[in-house]
């Protein structure tokens, strides 16, 4: 029996969003962009040279951003040997819920609830139920941040008060960073998941814990991050799947962004690499019928939120070395998709997200091209594969 695998490479936007504008979007392309200054030698901390992906782009990626925004991709001009095309949301959003949702064949039916970007961000009742609910007299930061520079200005003061570090973003998001031996690990998950009920209410879509050690001036984010989403509002993807008996695996934060609805197994892992191992051996040891769903985070979280070209350029080159690893794994009759959940230009201003199309790229089912499509169309044609009774939105491009 046929098996699935849907792979999303987080934030690897290709441009072309038709509503970018919209959201203050206009332009951004997360893969040209990249592909742009490598080539004209910006992109050269740990690398050289132009952008090296031979296995994307031998699926089809550049062919792929060339149909998203008409941009040029110095260095992806293969023939694509693959299916290939590039996907448009229709969620009024930009953050990890929406764009997975909406592969999964649900798009966010509702207009997120966000925090403004000033000082203080939240509400004196978030405040206040933060504060009981942690057992503290007070909390830090309570603005717009990105998280390691919030962590950095606060981290002495944290240590000294106990007082939880809380900061939002462009995205749906109320984050609590915290160390995890001085405030606790149980501790920050546990503070989370009490208030997710709260903030869930008022269309907050993540509750993020954010654990952390070290001190000032050495500390690390650890692997140990949490999201506490909203429940999708209908039946996805890995609800049919699992509906009709198959087995389902989640690999990397696939079950927090679907709260853990319609997964069989969880994979986790500290790094994008060692969630790679267990896509390969998935490929080697996953059930016939089974749909395999897997985030690979780091491309967003280490390179794009940062705006680091050069890390971003790597991580890609990475994922393209290792990808034949996992293809190699694959049976006759298996489909494997990969795509993404929405655009983290490191070119771009700011620090958030942006609006794009992203790549569609398929093996096993030979040379296609499919054109512009849905993001929900992605998962109707994973259904379709595994001959699933399929309920959710998206037509199949198969």
């Amino acid at each position: 029996m046929a098996r699935a695998f849907l792979i999303v490479m987080d934030s690897v936007g290709c441009g072309g969003a038709p509503d970018a504008a919209d959201f203050g979007d206009a332009g951004a392309n997360t893969l040209a962009h990249i592909a742009q200054a490598c080539a004209q030698g910006r992109a050269s901390q740990g690398r050289r040279g132009p952008l090296r992906l031979p296995n994307l782009d031998a699926l089809g990626l550049g062919a792929a951003i060339r149909l998203a925004s008409g941009a040029e991709v110095p260095g992806l001009e293969a023939n694509p040997l693959g299916l290939w095309g590039a996907a448009c949301e229709v969620s009024r959003g930009k953050d990890t819920p929406s764009g997975h949702w909406e592969l999964a064949g649900v798009p966010v039916p509702w207009d997120w609830s966000y925090f403004p970007d000033t000082i203080p961000a939240f509400p004196e009742d978030i405040v206040a139920e933060t504060c009981r609910l942690a057992g503290t007299a007070g909390i830090l930061g309570n603005c717009h941040a990105s998280g390691v520079p919030i962590i950095a200005e606060h981290i002495e003061a944290h240590l000294r008060t106990g007082w939880p570090i809380c900061y939002t973003s462009a995205d749906s998001v109320f984050q609590i960073a915290a160390h995890e031996e001085a405030f606790g690990l149980e501790r920050l998950l546990k503070l989370c998941a009490d208030l997710a009920p709260l903030l869930h209410a008022r269309k907050i879509g993540r509750v993020i814990a954010r654990p952390f050690t070290g001190g000032p001036g050495d500390f690390r984010r650890t692997a140990n991050r949490r999201d506490f989403a909203i429940a999708p509002p209908a039946p996805t993807l890995l609800d049919a799947a699992m509906s009709e008996g198959r087995m389902t695996h989640a690999i990397g934060k696939i079950g927090d962004i679907f709260s853990m609805r319609g997964i069989g197994k969880l994979w986790k892992g500290g790094s994008d690499s060692d969630l790679f191992e267990h896509l390969t051996r998935l490929g080697d040891d996953a059930e016939d019928g089974s749909l395999t769903f897997a985030n690979f985070v780091e491309f967003d979280t280490l390179w794009g939120h940062p705006r680091d070209v050069s890390g971003y350029a790597r991580a890609l080159e990475w994922f393209d070395a290792a990808l034949p690893r996992f293809l190699d794994r694959l049976r006759p009759g298996d489909l494997a998709l990969l795509t993404a959940d929405h655009g983290n230009d490191p070119t771009w201003r700011g620090t958030e997200h942006t609006r794009e199309r992203v790549p569609v790229l398929g093996w096993g089912v030979g040379a296609r091209r499919i054109g512009l499509c849905g993001f929900a169309d992605v998962g109707a044609s994973v259904a379709a594969h595994l001959g699933l009774d399929w309920r959710g939105a998206g037509q199949s491009f198969l």
